[in-house]
C-alpha cells in the first residue's frame, strides 16, 4: 500500500523547488524583531497555509486553473513579480517594522505562498497527483506532500537558534543577503514565465 519510488521522486523534487536550506535566511530576515512565541507560530502557520494551498492545488488545481483560464506561466509571472517587490522590501530595509497584522501577513504572503507553495511545487503536485494510478501511488503522493511540510517546519522552527546566535547586526546582513537572493529568485520566475509564453507561441 506504499510506492516508495513515487514518495522518493515527489519529496526530491518538492525538496529542490522548495528549498528548505534556502528558506532559512529569508525566514530570519522577515522575522527578525518579533518574540520568540511570535516566530514559533510564524512557522508552523507558514508550513500550514503551504500545506493547505498545495492540497487545494493537488486536489482540484486543474480545475481551478482551466475555471480561472490562467496558465502555468501567467502563475510564474505573477509569483515573480509578487516575491520581488517582497525582496526589495528586504534590500531597503521596509520590511522590519513587527506589527501584529504584519505578522499574519508574512506567515500567509510571501512564506506560505508563493515562497514554499510556489508556481513550481504547484504545478509539481498537480502532475504527480494526475499520474499516480491506484491507491498505493496517491497515498504515496500525499505522504510525500505531508512530509516535505514537515521538513519546512522543523528547519524554520529551529532557524530560531540562529537569531539567538548571530545578534541584531547579523540579522540585518542576513536579511540584505536574502533580498538578494530572493531578487534573483523572482527574476529567474518571471523569465521562465515569459519562456514559456514565447514557446506556447511560436
Amino acid at each position: 500500500m506504499f510506492d516508495v519510488a513515487v514518495f522518493s521522486t515527489l519529496f526530491v523534487t518538492l525538496f529542490v523547488i522548495m528549498d528548505p536550506p534556502g528558506i532559512t535566511p529569508i525566514f530570519l530576515a522577515l522575522t527578525s524583531g518579533r518574540p520568540a512565541k511570535v516566530q514559533r507560530r510564524m512557522a508552523w502557520q507558514a508550513a500550514a497555509v503551504a500545506f493547505c494551498v498545495i492540497a487545494l492545488f493537488g486536489l482540484f488545481g486543474r480545475q481551478i486553473l482551466g475555471r480561472l483560464h490562467i496558465s502555468t506561466p501567467a502563475l510564474m509571472i505573477a509569483g515573480g513579480l509578487l516575491l520581488l517587490l517582497v525582496a526589495l522590501d528586504l534590500l531597503t530595509g521596509k520590511s522590519e517594522e513587527p506589527t501584529q497584522t504584519k505578522d499574519v501577513n508574512v506567515a500567509l504572503v510571501p512564506l506560505g505562498m508563493p515562497l514554499l507553495a510556489g508556481p513550481g511545487a504547484i504545478v509539481s503536485v498537480i502532475l504527480a497527483v494526475q499520474h499516480a494510478h491506484g491507491v498505493a501511488a496517491q497515498i504515496s503522493v500525499w505522504a510525500a506532500i505531508a512530509a516535505i511540510h514537515v521538513v519546512l517546519y522543523v528547519v524554520m522552527r529551529f532557524s530560531l537558534v540562529i537569531i539567538r546566535v548571530i545578534k541584531d547586526g547579523g540579522v540585518v546582513l542576513v536579511t540584505r543577503l536574502a533580498g538578494m537572493m530572493l531578487s534573483a529568485l523572482a527574476v529567474q520566475q518571471i523569465i521562465n514565465g515569459v519562456l514559456q509564453v514565447i514557446q506556447a507561441a511560436a
